[in-house]
């Protein structure tokens, strides 16, 4: 039987959890019930008790009671909840998640559902959904629906929204379950994108594909690159064409898309073959023009839309990230190359378009070269990154340093 697992405060929100209960298991599946409250009485015994989840985490519940700290409180369930749902999943116990809750609840339930891997269904009711769900969602595939109305009582608005959510994860869960394992039968590569870069990876990909690969692509949008190394982290890939490394310059100058400092470290930490280039290291990405920092002023900048504003790279930031990405790849436990597309980096940084700066290209060229050990293959081509001949020779790279590495391991 499809099991769905549901997670809460059943001593604040215990009515609510026991309608969102009943309504799944009319729908024919079976419930499990954790409980992750703290401090008041449940409304009713759940499957799995507060005090199970805290001793999850090492922790006593009665001791955080005592303690008087809500916020290192909720940092233990989170903790206690995340190590039990996990386990669950492990032992085939649980085929999906629902929770409901206001900040603090959807903070303990996030963290347990983040625990999961991207396909098991996850779906989060919470009073925060239409803000800034960031630091929920993190890398995981969690949906979130805004209750509209606190969760605190079923009434005639907040009726219809919970009967949806119980529909709605029962739905996701027998289409998981239906479709069996669907995991890929074709190794799988990472690949990094942005606009000014589709057309080398789209020809990328079809090479890729032509090898027998399954190509997942991201876009190199901050959240995007990091989810690529946390999928890297996890073992879903057999190489990585990181075509697009404009994060970095997001992160070093102080862009909205970075995805944080450890951005193309994962994949050398865990040897896993990777074939680099610079796409979109020409660029930091702002919002509308009123909101770029003064101290931006003068730069040379192009309105990508109304809520996009580029920002060219200059030749000492480009100096700086040659630096950055030579210290990175020179830590590399597996095969790297490094390809070098000498008449652009990105569509609007050739000659004649928007950014085109040859010095400030030559000095990030220059710095990366200067910088790199030599187990780093230096591939060096004179065309521009979206050229159809430079989009093969990565994806044949790729290919042939991911095949080198199968025969090492092969003969050992």
């Amino acid at each position: 039987m499809t099991t769905i697992l549901l997670l809460g405060t059943l001593d604040t929100k215990g009515n609510e959890y026991k309608y969102v209960k009943e309504k799944i298991e009319a729908e024919g599946c079976r419930v499990i019930t954790v409980d992750v409250g703290i401090k008041g009485v449940p409304a009713w015994k759940p499957d799995i008790s507060r005090e199970q989840v805290a001793a999850a985490a090492g922790y006593d519940l009665s001791a955080l009671v005592r303690r008087n700290d809500r916020g290192f409180a909720i940092q233990c369930m989170a903790e206690g909840a995340a190590a039990i749902v996990r386990s669950r999943y492990d032992e085939g116990d649980l085929q999906a998640i629902l929770a409901l809750g206001g900040s603090g609840g959807s903070t303990i339930a996030a963290s347990a559902m983040r625990a999961l891997p991207i396909g098991v269904p996850k779906l989060l009711v919470s009073t925060i959904a239409s803000g800034d769900t960031s630091h929920y969602v993190g890398q995981a595939d969690i949906t979130m629906m805004y209750s509209v109305v606190d969760i605190a009582g079923i009434n005639s608005i907040s009726e219809p929204i919970l009967t949806n959510a119980a529909a709605a994860i029962c739905g996701m869960a027998k289409a998981r379950v239906s479709k069996g394992n669907l995991a890929s039968v074709k190794p799988m590569v990472a690949v990094t994108m942005f606009g000014v870069t589709t057309q080398c990876v789209t020809k990328a990909k079809e090479r890729l594909e032509a090898h027998g690969y399954e190509v997942v692509v991201f876009h190199a949008n901050g959240s995007g690159g990091k989810a690529m190394e946390a999928l890297i982290r996890d073992g879903f890939f057999c190489g990585v064409l990181d075509t697009t490394t404009t994060e970095l310059a997001d992160e070093l100058v102080g862009g909205l898309l970075s995805a944080g400092p450890d951005r193309l470290e994962i994949a050398g930490r865990m040897g896993i073959p990777q074939v680099v280039s610079l796409g979109a290291l020409d660029m930091v990405n702002f919002g509308p023009p009123d909101t770029i920092p003064s101290k931006f002023e003068g730069r040379k900048f192009y309105k990508h839309n109304p809520h996009v504003t580029l920002m060219r790279t200059t030749a000492e930031e480009n100096d700086r990230l040659g630096r950055i990405i030579g210290r990175k790849l020179n830590q590399a436990k597996g095969p790297a190359a490094v390809f070098i597309p000498r008449k652009g980096i990105s569509s609007i940084a050739k000659e004649n378009e928007v950014f085109y700066d040859p010095d400030a290209d030559r000095a990030l060229i220059e710095s990366l070269r200067n910088e790199l050990d030599s187990h780093v293959e230096w591939i060096d081509m004179d065309t521009d990154i979206n050229h159809p001949r430079f989009a093969e020779a990565m994806a044949d790279k790729l290919d042939e340093l991911i095949k080198e590495k199968r025969e090492v391991r092969s003969i050992e």
